[in-house]
């Protein structure tokens, strides 16, 4: 039975806005999974010294839900500063779309993240972040959460890929659970380290396969 989406929804999925990549973005950031049907990749370009979101534009793989919510995530922010996106809500986003089937509350909670760590992205590429932690495993463990492994549609963490972490004086070294030859070593090596080379006090990700 076919999930009773408004005309709201059904209009940004037909016609959705901002759809496309950023060349060279500002920020990015990519949330869910192909692998589990849902994905949204978020790009953004913020002006220098008013921090104002300039242009914004997102991909999406998945359900109607999905891309009518990035779509409206998009026409949130652009035009708003950081700060500001920063607290757009999944609420929000289902609101302006006139309601979402409650099912497909995780839709738009997919596409705020997006916004929020392709903001995070750009906080952290020119220095703005607040938090001034060392990194730590915990840090690290956090973030290879965010990357996929492919052959299970879950993350990197939770398919227990990961044998060991080690940071030394601003490098991080990872071993992976996989030969070096595995179809999927080289999507992941890349992914895990745009994850980890954006943290404050690190100049060096190093990424081994130990399968």
């Amino acid at each position: 039975m076919p999930f009773p989406y408004n005309e709201i929804v059904l209009e940004h999925f037909k016609n959705p806005r901002n759809v496309g990549s950023i060349e060279n973005p500002d920020g990015k950031a990519t949330e869910g999974s192909p692998a589990c049907g849902d994905m949204v990749s978020v790009y953004i370009n913020v002006e220098p010294e008013t921090k104002i979101i300039t242009d914004i534009k997102f991909e999406s793989y998945g359900c109607a839900s999905n891309i009518a919510t990035g779509s409206i995530i998009t026409e949130l922010a652009k035009g708003k500063t950081l700060e500001e996106a920063k607290h757009i809500t999944w609420k929000e986003a289902s609101e302006a779309l006139g309601g979402l089937p409650p099912i497909k509350a995780h839709c738009s909670v997919l596409a705020v993240e997006g916004l929020r760590s392709a903001i995070q992205n750009y906080e952290e590429k020119h220095g703005l972040e607040i938090n001034r932690e060392p990194t730590t495993e915990e840090v690290v463990r956090k973030r290879l959460k965010r990357v996929m492994n492919p052959m299970k549609g879950l993350d990197m963490i939770a398919t227990n890929l990961v044998k060991e972490i080690e940071i030394k004086d601003g490098s991080i070294r990872i071993v992976i659970d996989l030969p070096e030859s595995h179809q999927f070593a080289s999507t992941i090596r890349e992914e895990s380290k745009e994850r980890l080379e954006t943290l404050w006090d690190i100049k060096d990700v190093k990424i081994e396969f130990a399968g």
